[in-house]
């Protein structure tokens, strides 16, 4: 009888392997050739997609180092002497090094005031109930739907009683004061997934509120910083119409205002080398930034919560 038992056993869970195998192969058919057709199909317009930004891209470096003669006569020919005349002219003569200073300045003093105020705003309102919390996570995300033009005005009389008209505090308070709202809004959602036993564990041991978090919880929090710190930059980098409508001294002109006026000082005979070559200065910081924080951002995320 025992003999007997085992065997039926064994033959029951070999017939129910050979079952689910033949079933796994079964589904496993149509199942793969599906996903054979979508990632080939993704992979096409991923590829596709690359080629539009990547040409672009390619083709402004390649003539950031032409003459403006040679990029008329052949756009797409390689330049005839690999000089660097074009960024040297660029940097000194239409100021485009002066230009990059004030951006520099600009966006890291208001990407700094928002990262400190924005964590520490949404980390209240992420972790403690008090009357108006709500209230005040609504306005919050209120002033994500309220367009940069209709504040020009207010801003502008704002600024010029302030005596900041003008000035790069003054484009740094307001660059950091657009940027707010987001990054509350998003380090909020991050900060409620975080586990809240540390920071009480934490508390027990006596800490207090400010080392809980700023020894606790914002290292935690560092995959989300360096999220929503690429999104801002990149925003805030390519910010046009705030300096535009707030700045009118040329010696405090940002980069996207230097562009600009060198695009369209001389007309047509503007030097296009130069202008490649300081649209290549434009776009490569931004680059340099999304780089090293990709790196930071990968598998970082589930490292950081569990610190």
């Amino acid at each position: 009888m025992t003999e007997l038992s085992t065997d039926v056993r064994g033959r029951s869970i070999g017939s129910m392997t050979d079952s689910g195998s033949a079933v796994a192969e079964s589904g496993s058919g149509p199942t793969s050739a599906g996903d054979k057709v979508v990632g080939a199909v993704s992979h096409t317009v991923l590829v596709i997609w690359s080629l539009l930004v990547v040409v672009p891209l390619l083709w402004v470096l390649m003539s950031s180092f032409k003459t403006s003669s040679e990029i008329f006569a052949s756009p797409f020919a390689l330049p005839a002497n690999w000089s660097f005349d074009n960024y040297r002219n660029a940097w000194t003569t239409a100021g485009i090094g002066s230009f990059f200073l004030n951006s520099v300045i600009v966006v890291f003093g208001a990407l700094v005031v928002t990262m400190l105020f924005g964590s520490m705003s949404a980390y209240v309102l992420a972790r403690f109930s008090f009357p108006g919390s709500r209230l005040l996570y609504y306005l919050m995300l209120a002033g994500l739907t309220f367009p940069v033009f209709l504040a020009i005005v207010p801003l502008f009389f704002v600024l010029r009683g302030l005596g900041l008209l003008n000035t790069l505090p003054g484009l740094i308070l307001t660059y950091a004061a657009f940027a707010f709202p987001f990054t509350v809004f998003f380090l909020y959602a991050f900060f409620r997934t975080l586990s809240k036993s540390i920071a009480e564990a934490a508390a027990m041991d006596g800490a207090g509120e400010w080392r809980i978090f700023f020894q606790i919880m914002l290292p935690m929090a560092r995959p989300g910083l360096a999220t929503v710190a690429i999104l801002n930059f990149v925003g805030l980098w390519n910010q046009f119409l705030l300096p535009v409508a707030l700045n009118t001294n040329t010696e405090n002109y940002v980069l996207t205002q230097g562009m600009a006026s060198f695009a369209s000082q001389a007309g047509y005979s503007v030097d296009f080398g130069a202008l490649f070559a300081a649209v290549v200065i434009t776009v490569v910081p931004v680059l340099i930034v999304y780089l090293i924080f990709q790196r930071q951002l990968q598998g970082s995320v589930s490292q950081g919560t569990n610190k």
